[in-house]
């Protein structure tokens, strides 16, 4: 048994229900548990950090990420989205994206978006893809926690003209992936001392037979494991499944039985009764109702000028809305501050998405959402999955309220020190094991070798500077 005693000058505590501020406390942890929280501690330790005029805070709860792809993300899909599709890049921009890398690309992704998701605040993150195994290897060596589920769909969107959204089938695809999914659940939960867990992932609504989905529902009961599909995430999407069913996709995936309090749907952003889907419907109170669960991935959309309608209203309708990072930057840091910023500028309020609101989607919302009373709190029998902030910086100075401060003012610098399961997984915002230059080369080289393949997977063949032009025009040297 290890013992080791937090000091800091700014606590972060979980008490009668809710996060509390515990100036100057300390916080013991024995193991892969917390198991004192207070002002003081009189016991023997084997170690101490020292963190006063520092911030100590639980980890954040990323519920919904794709780490084989999403760093490559960068320098490509931004300023750009098809007004044909809602603005929305699922149609055009991801099929070239994705058909364009190669298997050691992924790896370098993987292996880049371990160090990004730490040095940025994630503790426990849910990745959703098809690149398992190498997600399970490199998160058990960095020591993430890890919900990693394995997609798999009955169709594919695709477009041939830039104009509309078709869908090819392979309902025999859909079922073998099913089948492998439950298998990887099988042959991976619980390990890395129960930090890696499976969940069951169809990918998307529109893209799922309902026996496919009623199959998935199943499996995730008969697991006692999270169920996560991408839902209402574009127009398109909104309108293909109005069309086949006569309701919204959340009223249809509630008239099927796949709801409930173990379901985890990505990103429910465009829904009836709100003005991008522009149908009647209430589905903030089937949600509600069904105790579903919202993963909010903020800047996924509003780097395309789309914004949830609103957090807040999620909020005060009851849906327990947690805060996901999707895409590139994959930083919590930025979720946090995105999903409050944006969520006043739809409310026209400042008084809405407050510091408290979206710190506790990140938390103990995102704790809720995977059925775990043991994350995302710093209470006696939690576990210790710890982050150590800066109290004096450029960013966090001055500090009275620390909650204020991390959300509409911290960077990734000053995060220094993350616990996981009670290990120092980065200390001094050091990650032992990792060449951080090393993991930028190899995702550089990668991008480098998918910019030029862009045209494999683009409808109209275009290259990566027709498709995404760069922001300025080259510079012509006319010396001499």
């Amino acid at each position: 048994m290890v013992r080791r005693l937090i000091r800091a000058s700014h606590v972060v505590a979980y008490q009668d229900g809710g996060h509390r501020h515990l100036r100057d406390g300390v916080v013991v942890v024995e193991d892969d548990r917390i198991v004192h929280v207070g002002t003081g501690f009189d016991g023997e330790v084997d170690e101490t950090l020292d963190g006063t005029g520092m911030v100590l805070t639980p980890g954040y709860v990323n519920t919904h990420a794709h780490l084989s792809e999403s760093p490559l993300d960068k320098s490509f899909v931004e300023d750009r989205g098809n007004r044909q599709f809602g603005l929305s890049g699922l149609f055009e921009f991801l099929p070239a994206r994705s058909a364009a890398m190669d298997d050691d690309a992924r790896r370098a992704a993987i292996a880049f978006s371990m160090a990004e998701l730490l040095r940025t605040g994630t503790t426990t993150v849910m990745e959703i893809g098809g690149h398992g195994e190498e997600v399970v290897e490199q998160a058990g060596k960095i020591g993430l926690r890890a919900y990693v589920g394995q997609g798999f769909r009955s169709g594919r969107w695709y477009t041939d003209d830039g104009k509309t959204v078709n869908y090819a089938w392979d309902e025999a695809a859909g079922e073998a992936g099913l089948d492998r999914a439950v298998r990887f659940v099988a042959d991976h939960d619980g390990r890395f001392d129960g930090r890696i867990k499976g969940f069951i992932t169809p990918s998307q609504v529109d893209t799922c037979t309902e026996a496919l989905l009623r199959r998935a529902r199943a499996a995730a009961t008969d697991l006692g494991v999270p169920l996560a599909l991408h839902t209402s995430q574009s127009v398109p999407e909104f309108q293909e499944v109005t069309r086949r069913h006569g309701q919204t996709p959340v009223e249809w995936l509630d008239r099927i039985g796949f709801l409930g309090p173990d379901v985890i749907l990505g990103h429910a952003i465009i829904l009836g009764g709100g003005s991008w889907a522009n149908y009647h419907a209430d589905d903030l109170t089937i949600l509600a109702a069904s105790g579903a669960n919202v993963a909010h991935a903020v800047w996924v959309f509003a780097r395309r000028g789309i914004a949830m309608e609103s957090f807040a209203r999620y909020r005060a309708a009851g849906v327990n809305t947690t805060i996901a990072t999707d895409t590139a930057p994959q930083s919590m840091i930025e979720a946090l501050r995105w999903t409050a910023v944006v969520a006043k500028i739809v409310d026209r309020r400042t008084e809405v998405a407050t510091a408290a609101d979206v710190f506790e989607a990140a938390t103990l919302g995102g704790a809720k959402a995977l059925g775990r009373d043991d994350l995302g709190r710093i209470a006696p029998g939690a576990k210790a999955d710890l982050l150590l902030w800066a109290g004096q910086s450029l960013t966090m100075t001055p500090l009275r309220d620390p909650i204020k401060n991390l959300v509409y003012a911290a960077q990734a610098e000053d995060l220094r020190t993350v616990l996981i399961d009670g290990r120092v997984v980065m200390r001094d915002r050091v990650i032992p094991g990792l060449d951080v230059d090393a993991l930028a080369a190899d995702l550089q080289a990668a991008a480098e070798r998918m910019w030029p393949r862009i045209p494999e997977g683009d409808w109209a063949r275009r290259t990566v500077d027709e498709l995404s032009p760069q922001s300025f025009p080259p510079f012509a040297d006319r010396a001499g």
